[in-house]
């Protein structure tokens, strides 16, 4: 099949120059960095607390490595590490706060913990972030993907805060069954999927295609969906050339060129409420399990939660193959996917436990511990020398079960990193903007898709119950809405 050519070019040349990108931030020199460890003592041992939000596979593989650390380095230099899961990333971070506040009830703040910038950028207001810059030589900043480190310089002022440990970004997954059987009789190409506008030329045709299969009219299927919305207006207006906010000292502004959000609304809201896309399911391969879409664009790491079988109806299943692409681009956009993945954050301390806590990362951050994490959780490791498929793919074939499905996503992910990732700076009301980016188009395009699905099952023609939304003052209020919205976030 096309994809595993895809998938075989990709590997045979892809990281060939290892993602080495020019340039580090400054850092502290080998002496102060050797001062900094001296203040270690294996017979005066310090303990560290870690939070994180892993659960299930992830806690077991990372408890793994925290025992390993104890036995091994941390008793080498006297550090004993603990961890406990909060839950998940919003407990984690709703836990983190309270703490940082010192609510009543709350926990103490722990030594460390797991932490998107967004959230370290509130708790960094507080005073309650480490900066862990000086912590490590050049040498050693030069070995981390330069946009994963960057990442961490939350304050702009050449900071660690957020200590990279493991990344994800998106990827288009596929069912090549089902496509198979649409390219066979189309003559769809798996090429077609490498544009956002391809997609929805696709999944016309796809839906154009499933209507001619039955007798009755304007019964076609969606082809294609997407989770995280605010990550394709993010990286969809910047691919265009224009940011969704300008920021500037912490503080963000909100700036909608409206060329520039109408190519984002023709490809979401528009195929949605034709009956192309289909946010159906909690998470979009919800709906690729019941046959309901073909494929869908979600994180790099979701490709484990990717079905087997497509269950049409409690009598009615079968197998499918996986297959995964590039996060697409806008046909005349600059590439740029989401980078994601959080990082540690160290809560400002004394020396000694801020050693202890960087000791640990560093050692967790090394290729070998690193890759077998990143696979294990479904991430890719941090280090341009672990960031390479010979590298991954090695460590991944001689686990003891091969991770199938990550091995076939994995081309996909390093070609979409190596084309270019983003991670916008956070900003005050930047989690609330987000959440705004979230909800306002889906929520929309949902709704009014459902109306018009009920008009057509009134025995409207789709045409006719479709055409008063796709008129222009229905965008431009849309526009104006979400205009207000995030200046009320920001605000």
């Amino acid at each position: 099949m096309r994809i595993r050519s895809i998938a075989t070019a990709v590997i045979a040349c892809m990281m060939a120059a290892s993602l080495a990108l020019a340039g580090c931030t400054q850092g502290a020199s080998p002496a102060k960095d050797e001062a900094k460890a001296s203040v270690l003592d294996p017979s005066d041992p310090v303990q560290i607390e870690l939070w994180t939000y892993y659960n299930g596979a992830q806690q077991e593989a990372f408890e793994n490595l925290v025992k390993e650390f104890n036995d091994t380095r941390g008793k080498d230099l006297g550090i004993v590490v603990t961890h406990a899961s909060q839950g998940g990333v919003n407990e984690l971070a709703q836990a983190v706060t309270d703490a940082a506040e010192e609510r009543v009830g709350a926990a103490a703040m722990p030594d460390a913990f797991l932490s998107y910038a967004d959230t370290a950028f509130v708790i960094d207001g507080m005073g309650r972030v480490a900066d862990l810059s000086g912590y490590l030589t050049d040498e050693e900043k030069a070995q981390f993907v330069d946009s994963f480190l960057q990442e961490g310089d939350i304050d702009g002022k050449g900071s660690l805060k957020v200590f990279p440990v493991c990344k994800s970004t998106e990827t288009l997954q596929i069912n090549l069954t089902d496509w198979e059987k649409f390219s066979s009789a189309t003559g769809a190409s798996l090429e077609d999927l490498a544009t956002v506008e391809g997609v929805t030329r696709t999944a016309q045709s796809y839906y154009e295609w499933t209507d001619s299969l039955t007798p009755e009219p304007d019964d076609g299927q969606p082809f294609y969906g997407r989770d995280a919305m605010a990550n394709y207006l993010l990286c969809g207006s910047k691919q265009l050339g224009h940011e969704i906010f300008r920021i500037e000292d912490g503080k963000g502004s909100v700036e909608l060129d409206e060329p520039t959000m109408r190519a984002l609304w023709d490809n979401y809201y528009v195929p949605m409420v034709q009956g192309w896309f289909s946010d159906q399911g909690k998470f979009r391969s919800d709906a690729v399990k019941t046959g309901n879409l073909v494929c869908f664009i979600g994180s790099s790491t979701s490709v484990v939660y990717f079905p087997r079988e497509v269950t049409v109806d409690d009598a009615t299943t079968y197998p499918i193959e996986f297959g995964a692409l590039p996060n697409p681009t806008f046909e005349n956009g600059v590439a740029c996917s989401p980078q994601q993945g959080a990082g540690f954050v160290v809560t400002k301390s004394d020396e000694k436990t801020e050693t202890a806590c960087v000791e640990f990362l560093k050692w967790f951050t090394d290729t070998q511990q690193n890759t077998a994490f990143s696979i294990t959780a479904g991430y890719i490791p941090v280090k341009k020398d672990a960031l390479t498929s010979e590298n991954i793919e090695a460590a991944a074939k001689a686990m003891e079960t091969e991770p199938t499905n990550y091995l076939v996503n994995l081309p996909a992910t390093l070609e979409t990193i190596k084309a270019g990732v983003y991670a916008n700076p956070p900003f005050e009301g930047g989690v609330e903007a987000r959440n705004v980016l979230e909800t306002s188009l889906a929520q929309k395009a949902n709704a009014d898709a459902a109306a018009v699905n009920e008009a057509v099952a009134a025995g409207s023609s789709r045409a006719d119950a479709v055409a008063p939304y796709l008129a222009d003052d229905n965008f431009k209020a849309w526009l104006a809405d979400l205009d207000r919205q995030l200046s009320d976030a920001l605000a």
